[in-house]
């Protein structure tokens, strides 16, 4: 069954994902996956910052070619991979940690997905967005220039 998902590009403020990144307690050499990953943003900060390979797969092809500028532009072209394509089409890659920022009705849809094909032990954070029939490990809630962030890690058993 193939799914198109229509998601607007909003992107997560740069702490919300040091902070989403630092939840999941991401480590060097781990391989994190941005499902969605719009401008590239969680991909350089995962690359850049916590030495983590990072995967990012996102459907709108300008912003996938946004994305992999990006990661050259700030010098990560060797631990980043930008997919142009369909997550829901796409396997899912052995990733230590799963990033989405995604709506509760996507979340919901791609649930069976990540149970199916994200490995055991797989931690998922979820930005403002909860994955419905899962009980998260943690919910945080994030002020950053006076927004409040939801952030949920699940970790898949």
């Amino acid at each position: 069954m193939s799914y198109y998902v229509s998601v607007p590009f909003v992107p997560t403020p740069v702490e919300v994902i040091r902070e989403m990144l630092k939840l999941a307690n991401l480590k060097p050499g781990e391989l994190l996956v941005d499902l969605g990953c719009g401008d590239g943003r969680v991909l350089v900060v995962a690359a850049k910052e916590f030495g983590a390979r990072a995967v990012g797969i996102e459907i709108r092809s300008d912003l996938a070619s946004k994305a992999a500028h990006n990661a050259i532009r700030e010098g990560v072209r060797d631990r980043v991979l930008v997919i142009n394509g369909n997550f829901f089409e796409l396997r899912i890659p052995p990733a230590d940690v799963i990033f989405m920022y995604l709506l509760t009705s996507v979340n919901e849809r791609l649930r069976p997905k990540l149970e199916k094909e994200a490995k055991p032990g797989a931690r998922i954070v979820s930005h403002d967005f909860e994955i419905v029939g899962w009980k998260p490990k943690l919910v945080e809630n994030f002020q950053d220039g006076g927004r409040s962030h939801k952030l949920y890690l699940y970790v898949k058993e």
